[in-house]
């Protein structure tokens, strides 16, 4: 029963560690047009996160939580708006570097993930009081 206890907290690590991904990609959409104020400022910069492995010692099992979060290197791009108050001298402004089509891939990725890790605790709930109903 121990087993079945630890999966579901083990499926629990997976389902933090997706909303936090989710959170990130909820972020970057809602900053898609995000640009500096003034010429020569930078944009929104996309955020990134990782993840790692944690042993839960208590638990002799690997939980998964974020590792750490960034910003996306990628460069900016360049748009042509010259009326834009932070247009440079040739009337370009620096975008965010956010693909909206990264991030709904990424969203549905992280979704699927998070969908995956809560059936596992229903099933381990299942199993769970399948074995207490058994054994009374």
């Amino acid at each position: 029963m121990v087993d079945l206890v630890n999966s579901m907290y083990i499926a629990a690590s997976g389902m933090k560690a997706q909303s936090d991904r989710l959170r990130v990609v909820a972020q970057n959409m809602a900053n898609v047009d995000t640009t500096g104020e003034l010429p020569g400022s930078r944009p929104y910069a996309r955020k990134v996160l990782s993840f790692k492995n944690h042993l839960d010692r208590d638990m002799d099992a690997d939980m998964v939580e974020v590792n750490k979060y960034g910003v996306d290197k990628t460069p900016f791009p360049r748009k042509f708006d010259p009326g834009h108050p932070a247009s440079d001298n040739d009337g370009y402004v620096l975008m965010p570097n956010v693909n909206p089509v990264i991030e709904m891939v990424d969203m549905k990725e992280a979704r699927r993930a998070y969908e995956a890790n809560l059936n596992m605790v229903e099933v381990s709930k299942s199993m769970l009081m399948r074995t207490v109903d058994l054994l009374r």
